[in-house]
């Protein structure tokens, strides 16, 4: 076990989780509901209703990618894993088993509640991706994804922010075109006109007292409405925000085609964008995190192993996505959305000395909607497990840049063909990702 490791992850993770996490749950101040960002772009205040609304989940810790969607068709993933390995779908005994994708790589048990979503098209798999960037610094790799570009300190914004900084709004008049679920507006969304961080919709509001909270957001919204902009425009929309969330129904909201949200934090979370899609309010891009894959020790990828962390991990993430598709993906009413699923990085190719796996490089990724290109897996050419093809003799090599799927995405379906300011300096290769 490295010297970084503990039981829970290692301690950089921690100190990176409870920066995302640790107010998850309490009020929001007003110094949080005034977007500091002023668009430098003056952009014509028409609506375009014919783009998807992008949801961006980051699984946070370094997901072992070779669990979530193991590579049974290659020896050498078993090879390197004698404790911990998936057993193939065919393997001998009533235990858990994988479950077939094709005819080389199956879902973990625990993501098998994604088979619908796989089989009907409408999920793509992509493996071996990531980030060019080397890095195994949990604070690194995940700027690195969240600004579109690696190592370079001159890049403040997220991709996402730079998306919606480019383009139309799909409603003119809406005061919230991107949501953090999180304390803090994520780095992915940094940059993005009307956009905030709001932990909870359901109960988002001006800090302190409920007794006097209407009163404070009148006095808010009066006090700045004469002043100059940005001050005034950020004022009203945080206002107004305030108003709009308290006119949905999120504590009754009733899910379609018979879709059960799990009662996480993350389940909860996707319950919430439901919602707020189907209310119509104009939000445009919505990001969470899903936490706690830093599995250094006893990573438990099946429910026999080591009291299945991993595969209660997994469980949770793939009952969400599966009730989110479901809900608002599924069937002839789905509704215009994309959701994209990515990691910092992956584990180590070779378990560790405690049944667990240390940072490593390539991964697995997600992308699900009615108009990708679903019900395959993607690689570009899979690199191999056997010691001699991995990098540095341990890792999973990235052959697919994980910006090629975002950037096919990004112009595909979220109809923004300004690629070169959303991914500054790089020159994306479409890889079939999205349906006409």
């Amino acid at each position: 076990m490295s010297d970084e490791s503990t039981e829970d992850g290692c301690q950089e993770y921690q100190q990176l989780a409870r920066r995302d996490f640790l107010t998850l749950a309490g009020g929001v101040g007003v110094s949080a509901l005034l977007p500091t960002w002023i668009p430098k772009v003056v952009l014509a205040q028409t609506s375009n209703g014919s783009r998807d609304i992008i949801v961006s989940v980051f699984l946070s810790g370094g997901t072992d990618g070779l669990s979530l969607v193991v590579p049974f068709g290659d020896p050498d993933y078993y090879t390197g894993r004698p404790n911990i390995a998936v057993p193939r779908p065919d393997a001998a005994g009533a235990g858990p088993k994988a479950v077939a994708l094709d005819n080389f790589f199956g879902f973990s048990p625990g993501m098998a509640p994604l088979m619908p979503a796989y089989t009907n098209g409408d999920l793509l798999v992509a493996h071996a991706t990531g980030s060019i960037n080397n890095s195994r610094s949990h604070f690194d790799a995940q700027r690195y994804l969240e600004v579109g570009k690696p190592a370079d300190p001159r890049i403040s914004g997220g991709w996402l922010g730079r998306h919606l900084a480019t383009s139309t709004p799909m409603r003119a008049d809406a005061p919230l075109r991107g949501l953090g679920f999180t304390s803090g507006l994520p780095l992915t969304l940094s940059g993005g006109p009307k956009t905030l961080p709001i932990p909870n919709p359901a109960n988002f509001t001006i800090g302190g007292s409920g007794t006097t909270a209407t009163a404070r957001a009148d006095w808010l919204a009066a006090n700045h409405a004469s002043a100059v902009n940005p001050v005034s425009a950020n004022a009203l929309d945080a206002t107004n925000t305030i108003a709009l969330l308290q006119r949905i129904n999120f504590t009754g909201y009733a899910a379609a085609n018979g879709a059960v949200y799990p009662t996480s934090g993350f389940g909860q979370a996707l319950r919430s964008t439901a919602a707020l899609i189907k209310a119509d309010v104009g939000v445009e891009a919505v990001h969470a995190f899903n936490g706690g894959w830093d599995t250094h020790a006893t990573q438990g990828p099946i429910a026999t192993l080591d009291g299945g962390f991993m595969h209660g991990k997994m469980l949770d993430l793939a009952n969400s996505l599966a009730a989110f598709h479901a809900d608002l993906i599924q069937g002839t009413t789905s509704y215009g959305v994309t959701v994209v699923v990515i990691s910092e990085f992956g584990r180590n190719a070779r378990e560790n000395g405690n049944r667990g796996t240390d940072h490593g490089r390539g991964n697995v990724a997600f992308a699900m909607g009615k108009k990708i290109n679903g019900g395959r897996v993607l690689t570009n050419g899979w690199p191999g497990l056997a010691r001699e093809n991995l990098e540095n003799g341990q890792d999973l090599r990235v052959t697919l840049d994980h910006r090629d799927i975002f950037a096919e995405i990004v112009q595909n379906r979220l109809g923004n063909s300004n690629l070169s300011v959303v991914f500054p300096d790089y020159t994306p290769r479409f890889r079939n990702v999205t349906k006409a």
